[in-house]
């Protein structure tokens, strides 16, 4: 038998609703699909996989990585609550791969030119969570409903920050922080710690340590780090005097670091 004609080539394109606005200066990705009333404004780049709900908004120098999840009344890209800013400033919004933000998620864009409100890779964002200006969120955090970062936040990794928390500005949150919903921030939460109330140091964050396969020797030298730096009674200037002479494993020294230099809003303590 003769071999059969081959098909006609046809592109593969991005699966946009009728009715979603999307700006000729956007970069879409093959199988990028956009659900109903979205906009997508300006010069926005969006990767391979990215699906993103109905009545998005998504503007300007933002970036998307793969595979992410874009929910339903998401706004990313939008100018920072700053009454300082300028609008004409070249800022974005860079979102790593494989993040979900869930309905109504709004990361406003950096505050001055060059700079970005940046996104790491596996995060999950639930309804109504905010990034200000200038936030930088580590790999796989998880925000809960309503939290909310002031500008210039930083979180480490495998965070979770429980309902309606909120971070004042400039504030830094460690690697596996586990902080209790409703928690007010408004000192550095160390590496590997729980917190809650107000700037409340509850203890550490042992599950997670566990889970996060840290080894039995490691965590026994950050639970000693811990009671040195919180627990001894000595002060905090004397405690860390003492654990400069002591020889630590990393993931313990980034405790001690994280106390020894704070952001300058300090460091909550029990």
């Amino acid at each position: 038998m003769p071999p059969r004609p081959a098909l006609p080539y046809k592109p593969a394109v991005p699966t946009i609703h009728p009715s979603a606005i999307v700006s000729p200066e956007a970069e879409l990705a093959e199988d990028v699909s956009v659900g109903p009333f979205s906009v997508i404004e300006g010069p926005v780049k969006i990767a391979a996989g990215v699906k993103i709900g109905g009545h998005a908004w998504i503007s300007g120098r933002t970036s998307i990585g793969e595979g992410c999840n874009i929910g339903w009344g998401a706004i990313i890209g939008a100018d920072p609550q700053d009454l300082s800013f300028d609008p004409s400033c070249t800022s974005g919004v860079v979102i790593g791969p494989r993040n979900t933000l869930r309905e109504y998620v709004t990361v406003h864009r950096g505050s001055k030119s060059g700079h970005d409100t940046v996104m790491g890779e596996g995060n999950f964002l639930m309804t109504g969570a905010h990034l200000a200006h200038d936030v930088k969120l580590g790999d796989g955090n998880i925000l809960a409903n309503n939290v909310l970062l002031a500008g210039h936040v930083t979180v480490g990794n495998k965070a979770f920050l429980g309902g309606a928390v909120g971070v004042h500005q400039f504030v830094r949150i460690g690697d596996l922080a586990m902080v209790q919903g409703l928690t007010a921030v408004s000192q550095d939460m160390p590496p590997y710690c729980m917190a809650y109330g107000i700037n409340t140091v509850a203890g550490l964050n042992s599950v997670g340590l566990k889970r996060a396969g840290f080894s039995i020797e490691e965590r026994t030298a950050i639970k000693r780090a811990y009671q040195l730096l919180f627990k001894s009674g000595k002060r905090r200037e004397d405690a860390l005097e003492e654990a400069a002479q002591t020889e630590w494993p990393t993931v313990a020294m980034k405790l001690i670091e994280a106390i020894k230099s704070p952001s300058k809003k300090g460091v909550m303590s029990p």
